[in-house]
């Protein structure tokens, strides 16, 4: 796949006496006696090394070095350096963990958890522990880093008028133009510097009050444009040649490493891209290196043995060779700092904001992964109870605002339907039809008016099974091979429907009726601290889906993005 690489090299001493006994005719006893030593080691050190492709090269050089000259408790070592994608090695970490990182999916087969894991971020680290408590990696010291820069064409630049410095809001300003720039991201679920950039465009859209949420969909719209899967593809996408034409329908602008622009460059491309640091910079890419645990005592101090290698002073002119900087921020001997770029670097004060993190994902990926979706919504009486932390409105009013909320996030090409439910709603059925599934493109504004029409249902009960089976069967009799499907139920306790069906029975209607080719989730988003989850786990153990559950209504809006996501997620 273009942009991933699986570099491994094998680096171990040279046991030949005689390239010893040349090496020691022509250098004197030191190398030859290390030589010698490596000789008489009795056995081998096995160092399983992944690190993210911009620093393995670096890491390498070192590596070869390193090892070549060095026996631990008297035993060879080796190290194999892969070269790997962050996101990949994070799966293979995930997976045994049973943690699930918003958009990141499942891990190849061919990608193992090696000893030391070199990341590009230590937001992976941070996700990962916040997913899967029992992950404890050690160490996690930088061994490099590279800001996380808005690089453009030096014409576009040039014509941006970035003088007296630029800033996100002065992006965000300019996306919301009549002629906005064409801005891109590598998947922000797979690429860190990507997944900055993202924040950044969120975090200033957040500024403008009540133009906060059409202005975030807007960005996120026009980063979802101009989106890539891989770095290289997204590259290519600039433009090559200075005709107008070529400029305005080329990508204008990309968040990218400084590392990436560096590299652009470094191949003497007919436009040269330009690194903007934009302001507030975003945390930089600070490569940690990560020790897996359960090692044993001599491969322990191999690692410490490797880990010191790296932080010397020819490693970090290995950096500046591949575009990287020290984890200070400075450059090795040869680095060529851009235009403009800053001798210090920004880094994370503390913990990362993972609920932004994680909400701001979720956002991206229900706009870039449309889908076909049928929202049930509870009014039984429950439903009119009052928040407290939402200045006391009802349960009923601050799902539904959540629910009018995540309907800006869906473009035209998303379908969607409304029922909400309650007991004998509709004669003797539990549920009504508010609005048929159907393309946003021609429903938008009877879907808002039907929202705002929501009123609970005073002593109603919650006729819930019923309803999920209803549901299901309507998604399976009009399931549309192009999309996802999914019901999403929203609802804020557990079913009270004496005359409707029971869990049991329900279990055994959809089990049923589920057909592999034809794949309907079910979302269930729980309201309130009186949802028992056990019976919904059941019920999306069965059709596929998730469970997500707010105590406190008034986080409703947060838990919506992230089951919205679900469905968009990987299989």
């Amino acid at each position: 796949m273009p942009g991933r690489h699986r570099n491994v090299i094998n680096v171990r001493p040279i046991g030949l006496v005689v390239a010893a006994t040349v090496v020691v005719a022509a250098t004197g006893a030191w190398a030859g006696s290390n030589l010698f030593a490596a000789e008489r080691c009795d056995g081998d050190v096995r160092l399983a090394v992944a690190a993210s492709p911009e620093v393995a090269p670096a890491i390498r050089s070192v590596a070869t070095s390193w090892a070549g000259s060095t026996a631990v408790d008297g035993k060879c070592v080796t190290v194999e350096v892969t070269a790997r994608e962050s996101a990949e090695v994070a799966a293979a970490v995930a997976g045994p963990q049973r943690a699930g990182l918003v958009g990141l999916g499942q891990a190849s087969g061919s990608v193992q958890v090696p000893q030391v894991w070199v990341p590009d971020s230590s937001l992976w680290r941070q996700r990962l522990q916040a997913a899967a408590p029992g992950f404890r990696p050690s160490d996690g010291t930088s061994v490099a880093a590279s800001p996380v820069v808005l690089a453009m064409p030096k014409p576009v630049a040039s014509g941006l008028g970035t003088g007296g410095g630029l800033t996100w809001d002065a992006v965000v300003r300019r996306l919301r133009t009549d002629t906005p720039l064409n801005v891109g991201v590598v998947d922000p679920a797979r690429d860190t510097a990507g997944l900055s950039g993202l924040l950044a465009f969120a975090q200033a859209a957040a500024k403008l009050g009540a133009q906060a949420q059409p202005a975030t969909v807007a960005a996120l719209r026009t980063l979802a444009k101009g989106s890539s899967a891989v770095r290289a593809d997204l590259l290519s996408r600039f433009p090559d040649t200075l005709t107008p034409d070529a400029i305005a329908s080329s990508l204008g602008a990309a968040v990218l490493p400084e590392q990436a622009v560096l590299a652009y460059d470094a191949q003497s491309p007919p436009i040269p891209l330009t690194a903007l640091y934009v302001t507030p910079a975003p945390p930089a890419l600070d490569f940690p290196f990560l020790v897996m645990p359960g090692a044993d005592p001599t491969t322990s101090r191999a690692v410490a043995g490797l880990r010191s290698a790296l932080s010397t002073a020819s490693f970090r002119n290995n950096l500046a060779e591949q575009g990287l900087r020290g984890p200070d921020g400075v450059g090795g001997a040869g680095f060529d700092y851009p235009a403009g770029a800053p001798t210090s670097i920004a880094r994370a004060s503390g913990a990362a904001d993972l609920n932004a993190v994680d909400q701001t994902l979720s956002a991206w990926l229900a706009l870039t992964q449309p889908g076909r979706i049928l929202t049930a919504i509870d009014v039984s009486g429950s439903m009119l109870t009052k928040v407290p932390t939402a200045g006391n409105r009802t349960r009923e009013q601050v799902t539904v605002e959540a629910a009018t909320r995540g309907l800006d996030l869906f473009d035209d090409s998303w379908a969607l339907g409304l029922w909400t439910f309650s007991t004998n709603l509709d004669g003797n059925r539990d549920y009504r039809e508010i609005l048929p599934v159907g393309p946003l493109s021609s429903t938008r504004d009877r879907a808002v008016r039907g929202l705002a029409g929501i009123r609970p249902k005073a002593g109603g009960g919650t006729g819930l099974y019923d309803t999920v089976l209803a549901a299901y069967r309507a998604m399976l009799d009009t399931w549309d091979a192009g999309r996802l499907n999914t019901v999403v139920i929203m609802t804020d306790g557990d079913n009270d429907d004496a005359n409707g069906l029971t869990l049991p029975a329900l279990l055994d209607e959809l089990g049923k009726r589920k057909d592999p080719r034809r794949p309907v989730d079910i979302v269930v988003i729980g309201i309130g601290p009186d949802v028992t989850q056990a019976p919904l786990r059941q019920i999306t153990g069965v059709t596929g889906g998730g469970v997500f559950t707010a105590p406190d209504p008034a986080d409703i809006g947060t838990i919506f993005l992230r089951a919205l996501a679900l469905h968009t997620q990987p299989k």
